[in-house]
């Protein structure tokens, strides 16, 4: 069984028990997830099955949409719920205006410190570990966009935006830093990933519909193909001789690459995917960087 299944995650298991709860169902032992998900988010999970998980690393890279919750009034060690409070409780005050402003200042191309409690690493070990054991965390700051933060509720003191960005940001962050900004502290109470590149939420499918389609033998109907992932990429078709070629190693003597395009999918005149070619040097030669199909 090979493709992508759109999961919704609920709030509790981790990525990998999402994972692991895949792999049993379909007792496949190739099965991985795009875009990790915190114990305490909800929402779109990508995991790939079989060939798919050679495709998981352009999965990585989409874009996400989220929908936060986050309190104004308090900071965290973990900048959510679940931290210890690292600032005085004070009641909020502000207008409705002042917060969209606040919130909407983080809109574009930011440098962004990762939350000391996550998966990144420090000398080869997770941050949250280190940070667990009273070491000192030093996370260092990273670009990421956010290409919109939209203020949909502020019942103090709570509020709830709608935020697009680009992958590595950090929710949490955005959180804590939305709070040093006002002035008053500020932690993540709830996350909801509403998409991640093309998949959304409401194509998800949940744990218990996928147990009982793998218990009944329908459980294909939810998987995307693996090309999926790549539909951002342009095409080629290749005919009989060069998808042979190709499908053994051999590189493509094509078209030119598009402006600003370095990979394309192959696919033969049957509509199979056979490669992901690798454009050489803004050349008309394209090498072979994943070959998904064999040689018949």
């Amino acid at each position: 069984m090979d493709g992508i299944l759109n999961i919704y995650k609920p709030i509790g298991p981790t990525s990998h028990d999402v994972v692991n709860r895949v792999r049993r169902l379909s007792r496949q032992r190739r099965v991985g997830h795009a875009g990790t998900l915190d114990p305490a988010a909800e929402g779109v999970l990508l995991v790939c099955l079989g060939r798919a998980t050679r495709v998981v690393e352009y999965m990585a890279d989409y874009d996400k949409e989220y929908c936060a919750t986050i309190r104004l009034g308090q900071s965290t060690d973990t900048c959510d719920a679940a931290g210890r409070p690292t600032s005085p409780l004070v009641q909020p005050t502000f207008g409705q205006e002042e917060v969209a402003r606040a919130l909407a200042s983080f809109v574009g191309r930011i440098w962004q410190v990762p939350p000391a409690y996550s998966a990144l690493k420090q000398g080869g070990q997770p941050l949250y570990r280190l940070a667990r054991a009273g070491k000192k965390v030093q996370p260092a700051p990273r670009q990421v966009e956010i290409y919109a933060a939209a203020l949909l509720a502020w019942e103090p003191p709570d509020l709830l935006a709608n935020v697009r960005c680009s992958k590595g940001t950090y929710i949490r962050s955005l959180a804590h830093d939305l709070g040093q900004k006002l002035g008053c502290g500020g932690h993540l109470r709830g996350l909801v990933r509403l998409a991640s590149g093309p998949f959304r939420l409401e194509d998800a499918v949940t744990l218990e519909e996928l147990a009982a389609a793998f218990a009944d033998g329908y459980a294909e109907t939810f998987l995307y193909p693996l090309d999926e992932a790549l539909l951002s990429l342009p095409a080629v078709i290749l005919g009989p001789d060069n998808a042979r070629a190709v499908a053994q190693g051999a590189r493509w003597s094509g078209p030119q690459a598009p402006a600003g395009e370095r990979l394309c999918r192959a696919y033969s005149s049957e509509g199979e995917l056979v490669a992901l070619l690798e454009n050489e040097d803004d050349t008309t030669i394209w090498q072979p960087r994943k070959v998904f199909s064999v040689d018949r």
